[in-house]
């Protein structure tokens, strides 16, 4: 190990800290299994964040058991406090672009 490498705390993603901050005002910490757009958050940002300690799973989900419903931890609420998503988060974007090409004036 290189002796002038500092060990940091790993810090989420963009895309990561969205999904989880997610979590902050929902009921025990319940996080979305689906984006503002209805689609599938990622397997992967999911694992990421459980590999991370910031949300662990919660049931299983007895009618679509591949699905994985996760809850908020105390680690994930710390990562996450304090934080609002920026309006040019990458979310309201997607959303502004919708808008945009929809034909719709503002």
């Amino acid at each position: 190990m290189n002796a002038f490498r500092v060990a940091r705390k790993p810090t989420p993603s963009p895309v990561q800290r969205l999904w989880l901050a997610c979590g902050l005002n929902q009921p025990g910490g319940k996080l979305p299994l689906f984006d503002a757009d209805g689609q599938q958050i990622d397997p992967r940002t999911i694992q990421a964040c459980i590999e991370q300690g910031w949300a662990e799973p919660w049931f299983n989900n007895p009618l679509k058991p591949d699905w994985l419903v996760c809850k908020l931890t105390a680690a994930g609420r710390q990562v996450v406090a304090g934080y609002r998503p920026r309006p040019g988060a990458a979310a309201s974007k997607r959303v502004e672009a919708v808008a945009s090409n929809s034909g719709y004036e503002k």
